[in-house]
């Protein structure tokens, strides 16, 4: 029996991902107390009923959620294979969505403090439960879409056990992806953004990609990146990682960082490893 913890940052998407987490088999169960884990994880043992479990916790469960540790310190005792997912955004998007669904935050019910000081004193208070977390994903600007296909990345099995590997495109005018493992900066290419014919383009179009690769900097770049992954995945693997997140950013996340991105991936493909691909920035606005 598997036991997936979710957890995380209200208003960043656990009840979506425990939907996502139900559709791919996993028995799953919203808003319980963290005491009332370990209880239930003996009862599916004992019945034997369920292989994969989701659980979703958090802040709604007020004063019992601080017992999160003792659930886990028990499910190690009880000798239950668990993992740890924090969901996370940043503070603007959590607040404009508890604006846009007109919910109120679990920290906010009973206080006149505002959304955002509620947002502050919830992620202060889960900050040693995100240290301790297995798996962390960042759905600020993630679409609904890209949030399935990351957590199908993850948990959906698969025949292959290896080291599943999500590459994602960024543009560091709106932030460093926060799950990253591993970053690349690729600003010294040549931009074509400056290019009339390609500003419009991404760099999934062949136009751009080859641009970008008509520089000799592109490609003596990446051969050594691809020397460094070659180097880097199986150390990952070996030291038992099951998912690595490798990022690389551009300016705004829609040319350079794209086609570099596209070219790793296939490799990475290549040499036996899942992959899963965002190219988060791609269709912000110019």
């Amino acid at each position: 029996m598997d036991i997936l913890i979710i957890t995380g940052l209200s208003g960043s998407g656990k009840s979506q991902v425990g939907n996502i987490l139900e559709d791919i088999g996993y028995y799953c169960i919203d808003n319980i107390p963290p005491a009332l884990i370990p209880i239930f994880a003996e009862m599916s043992l004992r019945l034997n009923q369920f292989n994969k479990i989701a659980v979703v916790t958090d802040l709604r469960a007020g004063s019992l959620f601080d017992s999160f540790f003792e659930c886990v310190d028990e499910l190690r005792r009880m000798e239950v294979e668990y993992h740890i997912l924090f969901l996370d955004a940043n503070d603007e998007t959590l607040a404009r969505r508890f604006r846009e669904t007109k919910r109120a935050h679990p920290l906010s019910v009973n206080s006149d403090s505002p959304i955002i000081n509620a947002i502050k004193n919830e992620r202060t208070a889960l900050s040693r439960v995100r240290e301790s977390a297995d798996y962390y994903i960042d759905t600020t600007y993630m679409t609904s879409l890209q949030l399935r296909e990351m957590v199908l990345s993850i948990f959906l099995e698969n025949s292959n056990d290896s080291l599943k590997v999500t590459c994602i495109s960024f543009g560091f005018k709106y932030g460093i992806p926060p799950e990253s493992n591993i970053v690349m900066d690729v600003r010294f290419l040549a931009n074509p953004f400056y290019n009339d014919d390609l500003k419009e383009k991404s760099g999934l179009d062949s136009y751009v990609y080859n641009y970008v690769f008509s520089f000799d900097e592109a490609n003596s770049f990446y051969e050594k990146f691809k020397n460094l992954v070659d180097s880097l995945l199986p150390l990952y693997k070996n030291e038992g990682k099951n998912h690595l997140v490798i990022s690389v950013g551009c300016t705004g996340g829609r040319h350079r960082s794209v086609s570099i991105i596209h070219k790793i991936s296939i490799y990475i493909e290549s040499i036996g490893y899942p992959v899963f691909v965002i190219h988060r920035d791609i269709g912000k606005m110019i």
